[in-house]
């Protein structure tokens, strides 16, 4: 993990519109497998940019039991100063969700893995838990997400060990008789840590998508009201974006 610079980007945050979503498979004993990938044109975690604003190669794959349990790999390409040289971010996602009529409670342990960081205190665990509600067309969601303390949290390698925390709630719209969904974000993260830059910041988005079979085409407007500036590139990774992407499920 690259000190001077960002934290790897996670599932949670800003929610992706870089994969179609998935259509299960069923495998028999209850079990299912769903998986996509994706080309997204900047990676970006909870409003900061991953890929120096440039674009990213993601994929994704699950096997899930009908009782609610669920594993997940996801992985996406990254630039080399998000990790201390490492241009691949792995996560690996085990969960429960269950669902109560219109209610949804979903949550779980994410684990971040970064190949080829240097050796140095870059992978860590972040619990999650989040409940949505549907309402018709439009579903609302609530989600907390909380680094224990851990080296690989603390601003740099030197400093003891770190927690951080993130609480996001988002808005999701399908238009009926249509394939068009929007979706609306807004997200906090609390420090401080190595995730929050500094005691904190906050960031929010909304978007637009077209699903057409297993095919999904979205487009993201991206911002923060924090200040991080790449210095290889001299880019501020936090600031506004529009970020494009296509997805196919399989």
């Amino acid at each position: 993990m690259n000190k001077i610079v960002i934290s790897a980007a996670m599932v949670a945050g800003l929610p992706s519109l870089s994969a179609a979503p998935a259509a299960a498979a069923e495998l028999g004993n209850g079990i299912s497998v769903s998986g996509g990938a994706s080309l997204i044109s900047d990676y970006r975690f909870r409003g900061i940019s991953q890929t120096n604003k440039h674009a990213a190669v993601q994929g994704t794959f699950t096997l899930s039991h009908k009782s609610g349990f669920y594993a997940t790999v996801w992985g996406t390409s990254i630039d080399e100063y998000v990790e201390n040289g490492s241009d691949r971010e792995i996560d690996l996602i085990a969960g429960y969700s269950k669902t109560f009529g219109a209610t949804k409670i979903d949550g779980g342990v994410l684990y971040y893995y970064y190949p080829g960081s240097g050796g140095i205190n870059s992978d860590f665990f972040e619990p999650y838990i989040s409940i949505s509600q549907t309402f018709g067309p439009v579903t609302a969601k609530a989600t907390a997400n909380y680094g224990f303390k851990q080296r690989a949290l603390a601003l740099n390698q030197i400093s003891p060990k770190a927690d951080n925390l993130y609480i996001a709630g988002d808005l999701g719209a399908a238009i009926p008789k249509t394939p068009v969904s929007l979706t609306a974000h807004l997200g906090h993260t609390y420090g401080p840590s190595y995730l929050s830059i500094g005691k904190g910041y906050t960031d929010w988005g909304a978007g637009a998508s077209v699903a057409v079979k297993n095919f999904i085409i979205g487009v993201q407007y991206v911002d923060t009201d924090g200040d991080l500036i790449n210095p290889f590139s001299g880019r501020n990774e936090s600031k506004t974006g529009i970020v494009g992407s296509v997805g196919v499920t399989f």
